[in-house]
């Protein structure tokens, strides 16, 4: 069985992730597959909108799928991880840019790579069993896939509490913080579903929306701004040892299991994003500094070994002590000159 079906419904162009059992995972064929279907349907006047959407109630999509990226990256081989990151951040920027509507259904888990494909079109449904996260630091990547714009984006400092604690959202919470639009309950999917394709107006989803069940985030905003405004994670974590708070010591025992490389580089390509020239190019481009260097210079391999291999849940990180020199950050953000990132359009 194909790991992603594709057709087109009526006045829709309907992509569904149809591994379940993976949490729908997505592979780099899967990707492919979605950037050439979306590219047809781009000129197709018969194809008014988009429908994604995955089978299984425990995720819309979980990730990508790093066993291959681990497996090549021991090897040595860091050409194929690097090829599936710039091929994957093309589409999110594809799916970001599209000239008609992309609408998502975000059931169970979107977290990482899910967000890439389900967070960044025009109308992205949640509902009661939506958890979206970008857990990657605690893998030794970055909030990646364009993550970094909307983290950017979200109110306050929440996007440097989110993308470095990497915590879960549910429906109130995702659209809170920028990652969702609608709170529909996930009953109504399937007649919402088979209304836009018959239709083809993307205009049903205001209709249907209701008020999301209230989240956390919005209550917790004072501490996320006080604790998290530092221009460096040296400067949040001092912080948060001096503030003594409850959140405060959650928040400190929460950053002790991730990346401190990949935690400092999240927090320095959020305050570079929210300089000059905000937009999803120029975070995609960010992003792939790091992923590009993440197999040889970061803690990635490490922290798959760690969490997803032998599962020991013991990662040995660069700068376990959580001080890390500038230079570091520096080291890992900097231009890739010939291999820097481009867009198919430029």
């Amino acid at each position: 069985m194909s790991d992603i079906n594709i057709r087109v419904r009526g006045k829709a162009g309907r992509i569904t992730l149809t591994r379940g059992k993976a949490l729908n995972a997505l592979s780099y064929d899967m990707c492919m597959q979605i950037d050439a279907a979306l590219r047809q349907w781009a000129d197709d006047d018969t194809v008014q909108l988009i429908v994604i959407d995955a089978e299984g109630d425990k995720a819309f999509c979980a990730g990508g799928d790093i066993a291959e990226l681990y497996d090549t990256g021991t090897a040595g081989d860091y050409a194929y991880g690097r090829k599936f990151w710039r091929d994957e951040y093309r589409l999110n920027a594809y799916i970001f840019e599209y000239p008609k509507p992309v609408v998502s259904f975000l059931q169970g888990f979107t977290m990482g790579g899910g967000v890439g494909i389900g967070c960044h079109g025009t109308h992205r449904v949640v509902g009661d069993s939506s958890q979206v996260s970008m857990p990657e630091v605690g893998i030794g990547l970055i909030p990646d896939v364009g993550g970094t714009l909307m983290l950017a984006l979200a109110p306050g400092r929440l996007g440097e509490y989110l993308g470095t604690t990497a915590a879960r959202m549910k429906a109130g919470d995702a659209i809170y913080a920028g990652f969702a639009d609608f709170y529909i309950p996930e009953s109504f999917w399937p007649v919402l579903i088979s209304n836009l394709e018959k239709d083809g107006d993307a205009g049903l989803l205001s209709i249907a929306s209701q008020k999301p069940p209230e989240g956390t985030l919005e209550a917790m905003q004072a501490d996320i701004d006080r604790c998290f405004a530092g221009e460096t994670l040296g400067d949040v974590m001092t912080v948060l040892k001096a503030d003594g708070s409850e959140f405060a010591e959650k928040a400190l025992k929460t950053l002790g299991r991730n990346s401190p490389l990949s935690m400092a580089c999240t927090i320095e390509l959020l305050h570079r994003l929210r300089g000059t020239g905000l937009g999803i190019r120029k975070a995609l481009e960010g992003e792939y500094r790091f992923t590009y260097r993440s197999m040889d210079k970061g803690d990635f391999l490490e922290g798959i070994r760690a969490q997803i291999i032998d599962k020991d849940r013991q990662p040995k990180w660069q700068y376990a002590q959580q001080d890390i020199p500038a230079t570091a950050v520096s080291q890992m953000l900097m231009p890739l000159s010939r291999d820097a990132l481009v867009f198919e359009e430029e």
